[in-house]
């Protein structure tokens, strides 16, 4: 009798594959990259290190929080995963407009009313967050976790840009700490669940 094949079914048919079954899971590579660049700037905001060395958040948020995200949503798209790809995809894009209005924005003209300005971009990416944070509920418990952190990052944040208040704009920089611990952890999780995985995969063809 010849030997049945991984592609064949007992039957004789043929299972349809899932979308995008052979590409590898993309989400701890877009939860790592949303963790360390959170993590870097949340420690600025809260006031560990001079706020005069943010500046270097703006090579992560451009290569890494921004385009590594972004290529990671990219990757959930072709795996059919509509939560996971519009997260990255989004949280990618956030990422690549903070490096353009940290470092490429003209807010001179608007003088006091500036703060006014990033609190309403950072409440509007609040408001986003908090109906991700409902879908999340049916993801895990490490990943509601980072949107229930990150959708009061964002809050905390911009309030505290509309209000110029330094204390909450350090309330906001530990929570963002959070939410980054929160997003390593998951990012952890997924990749050592792969490494699992692997190590108890079958070696050579079934019978």
């Amino acid at each position: 009798m010849a030997e049945q094949t991984d592609a064949t079914a007992r039957d004789g048919t043929v299972p349809v594959a899932a979308p995008g079954s052979h590409f590898a899971d993309p989400a701890p590579l877009g939860l790592g990259a949303f963790a360390l660049t959170t993590f870097v700037l949340s420690v600025v905001n809260a006031g560990w290190v001079p706020v005069t060395v943010e500046p270097v958040v703006f090579g992560l948020a451009l290569g890494y929080g921004g385009l590594a995200q972004l290529l990671a949503g990219m990757w959930e798209f072709a795996k059919g995963n509509t939560f996971g790809a519009t997260a990255f995809s989004s949280y990618g894009a956030f990422w690549l407009t903070y490096w353009w209005l940290t470092g490429h924005t003209d807010l001179s003209k608007a003088g006091a009313d500036a703060g006014k300005g990033v609190g309403l971009y950072l409440i509007a990416w609040g408001i986003f967050t908090a109906y991700m944070t409902v879908a999340a509920t049916r993801t895990t418990t490490a990943v509601l976790a980072v949107f229930v952190l990150l959708t009061l990052t964002f809050i905390v944040l911009g309030i505290g840009q509309f209000a110029t208040s330094s204390g909450l704009g350090k309330l906001g920089g530990y929570l963002g700490i959070l939410t980054a611990l929160a997003a390593w952890y998951a990012s952890f999780a997924g990749v050592t669940a792969f490494t699992h995985q692997r190590q108890l995969a079958p070696v050579g063809p079934r019978s």
